[in-house]
Formats: C-alpha cells, sequence, structure tokens
C-alpha cells in the first residue's frame, strides 16, 4: 500500500511562508517524480512545481522565484518551501508521486489527500 502524506498547511498573512511536507511510505522500488499541485475552488487543479529523479525541476510561472520545490530521497519526503505568498495562492494543495510499487513494471501516480493554504490579504 503506497501512501502520500501531506503536512504544513495553514493560514498566513499575505508576504508569509509556509513550507508543505509529503512523506512517500509503502513497498515501492522507485520513485520517478514527484511534484505538488494545487486547486483553488471553481478552478482546475494545476501543476506548481515538480522534481524528477535526475532533481531537474519545473515551476508554474506564477509560482517562480517565490517557491522552491526540494526532496530528501533518504525519507522519501518532498517540500515545498513557500515565500512571498500571495492571496492567489489560496488554494488545497496536492502532493503527486510517479513510481513503480515493488512487484509491479509499471509507473503510476498516486496522490496524497490535499492539505489547505489560506493566504489573508
Amino acid at each position: 500500500q503506497v501512501q502520500l502524506v501531506e503536512s504544513g498547511g495553514g493560514l498566513v498573512q499575505a508576504g508569509g511562508s509556509l513550507r508543505l511536507s509529503c512523506v512517500v511510505s509503502g513497498r515501492i522500488f522507485s520513485i520517478n517524480a514527484t511534484g505538488w499541485y494545487r486547486q483553488a475552488p471553481g478552478k482546475q487543479r494545476e501543476l506548481v512545481a515538480a522534481i524528477t529523479i535526475g532533481d531537474s525541476t519545473n515551476y508554474a510561472d506564477s509560482v517562480k522565484g517565490r517557491f522552491t520545490i526540494s526532496r530528501d530521497n533518504a525519507k522519501n519526503t518532498v517540500y515545498l518551501q513557500m515565500n512571498s505568498l500571495k492571496p492567489e495562492d489560496t488554494a488545497v494543495y496536492y502532493c503527486n508521486a510517479r513510481l513503480r510499487p515493488y512487484l509491479t513494471t509499471n509507473y503510476y501516480d498516486y496522490w496524497g489527500q490535499g492539505t489547505q493554504v489560506t493566504v489573508s490579504s
């Protein structure tokens, strides 16, 4: 059973910072990439940031220069450091991992349950 558990969301004033964490656990053979997505009310889920097995990163234009994705392979944990937060960053943030479980040959996408980030003006 693969699980992704996020933490670190909350309420913060505009200009503030938060750090999200996502622990990936279970019978995992390898992780290809991990990322953070967000979904605001009435909007589609969108990619915020992603990091590959080779440590290549990709960011949404709206967060470049403010957010940083990183990971600790030893802990199977991915982080999202969010600085200079804006009210438009308010959303539910979801962790995603593309990974290969033990005893399988394919990679699959797994999702966390989401963590709310609210930025007040």
